[in-house]
């Protein structure tokens, strides 16, 4: 657990959460500032700043439970539409440094699309890129 990290004081229940999840290992959470009816945060009861550190076996948990209140939304709610969003990273916008997944439901004309720029020139890039990496087993 962080001192500062207010998801650990999610956890530790120094701050109160509407709570859609709790096992020994993962919490789920509706969000502070929720984009949609729903909008829930999973994360992890131990600390990982970000999708780089937590073990893949804890990730594979935190997925699977994700996976398990989407299912719930849907067949309960009729939610069949979401969105799984990860930030990793203070560029791509991660705002409290404790690994977690957004599960945004959808619905049309909602306003929340996300626009992406699109750099077609880097198609020209491909076989550099490709030759940069190691390979991946």
């Amino acid at each position: 657990m962080t001192e500062d990290c207010v998801f650990c004081k999610i956890v530790q229940n120094t701050i109160p959460a509407y709570k859609v999840y709790e096992d020994t290992e993962i919490v789920a959470f509706f969000d502070f500032f929720p984009v949609a009816k729903y909008h829930t945060l999973v994360i992890p009861k131990k600390h990982y700043a970000d999708f780089f550190e937590i073990p893949s076996e804890l990730l594979g948990k935190l997925m699977e439970v994700t996976q398990k209140i989407a299912l719930v939304y849907r067949d309960s709610l009729g939610i069949e539409n979401v969105q799984l969003l990860n930030n990793c990273g203070r560029f791509a916008q991660q705002g409290v440094f404790h690994i977690h997944f957004h599960i945004i439901p959808r619905f049309e004309n909602d306003g929340n699309d996300l626009k992406l720029q699109k750099h077609l020139e880097y198609q020209q890039e491909y076989a550099e890129m490709i030759n940069k990496l190691p390979r991946i087993e």
